[in-house]
C-alpha cells in the first residue's frame, strides 16, 4: 500500500506534529487489506485551496472538510490500484472539531476515513447508501478508540 500525504498547509503540522501518520493509518484502516498493490494521496490543504476545487468540481463556491477525486484507475488496469485523491480543509476542519467538542486528531482520522471510503466507491446519496457508509466509518474509528461521530452531530459528514 503506497499512501503520499502531502501537507501544502503548515497549520497541519502546527496543530497536529504527527498529522502524516495519523492520516496514514486511518486511510490504511480504511482501505483494510487489498488484493493488490494500492496507491492513493492525501492533501492537507487550506480553506481558500478547497473552495476553488469545490467550486471547479462541485459547482459550489465554498470551502467544505474533505473532497475526494476517484482516480477512475482502480481494479485491474496497470500494476496498482490508484484510488485517488483526498483533500481536507484545515480551517474548516479544525472548525468542526472545536464547535463538536472533538479531538482536531479524531476529526480528521474521521475525514480521512470518509474520504477513502468515496474513493473505494461508498457514498450516502441514499439512506440505505449513508446507512452502510457510517456503518463502516464506526467501525473503522472504533478501532482507534474513537466514539461513534455520528451520535454527537446532528448532521452527517457530507
Amino acid at each position: 500500500m503506497d499512501i503520499a500525504v502531502a501537507v501544502p498547509n503548515p497549520a497541519w503540522t502546527d496543530a497536529l506534529p504527527d498529522v502524516e501518520c495519523i492520516c496514514i493509518a486511518s486511510a490504511a484502516a480504511a482501505i483494510g487489506s487489498p488484493l493488490r498493490q494500492t496507491e492513493l494521496s492525501i492533501v492537507l490543504s487550506s480553506d481558500d485551496e478547497v473552495r476553488v476545487l469545490n467550486r471547479d468540481y462541485r459547482k459550489k463556491d465554498s470551502p467544505t472538510n474533505v473532497l475526494s477525486f476517484p482516480s477512475g484507475l482502480a481494479s485491474g488496469v496497470g500494476d496498482a490500484d490508484m484510488l485517488g485523491d483526498v483533500i481536507l480543509a484545515f480551517e474548516t476542519v479544525s472548525m468542526e472539531a472545536a464547535r463538536d467538542g472533538k479531538s482536531l486528531d479524531s476529526h480528521l482520522r474521521h475525514l480521512v476515513v470518509h474520504g477513502v471510503l468515496h474513493l473505494l466507491g461508498f457514498d450516502h446519496e441514499t439512506e440505505a447508501e449513508a446507512s452502510e457508509m457510517e456503518r463502516r466509518e464506526v467501525e473503522i474509528l472504533a478501532g482507534f478508540g474513537i466514539a461513534d461521530p455520528y451520535e454527537a452531530v446532528a448532521e452527517p459528514v457530507r
